[in-house]
């Protein structure tokens, strides 16, 4: 009898926790400049001086990688839409 056997939990590490949906589940989340430039230091340059806290909709992969940032939701479904992700709700 296996772990998951005995106690009805599975086991997953965190880059196979990383990987599930990668490629075809997606989040949208509401995110400032300052947040989201703490977030990902190295993207820094390419915001194009936009101003600190402006709230954007950022497009993410399953794993947490950014994908695109927009001013417009919609532009961020459509997006994931068309590259076939299924966008998921996070709290």
């Amino acid at each position: 009898m296996n772990a998951y056997e005995k106690t009805g939990n599975a086991t997953m590490s965190k880059e196979m926790l990383a990987g599930l949906g990668d490629g075809h589940v997606a989040y949208i989340r509401k995110i400032s400049t300052d947040d989201f430039v703490a977030l990902f230091p190295e993207i820094d340059a390419e915001l194009g001086g936009m101003a600190p806290g402006t709230e954007l909709f950022a497009l993410f992969r399953a794993n947490g990688q950014p994908i695109l940032l927009t001013d417009d939701e919609s532009a961020a479904i459509a997006n994931a839409a068309e590259h076939d992700l299924h966008t998921v709700s996070v709290h």
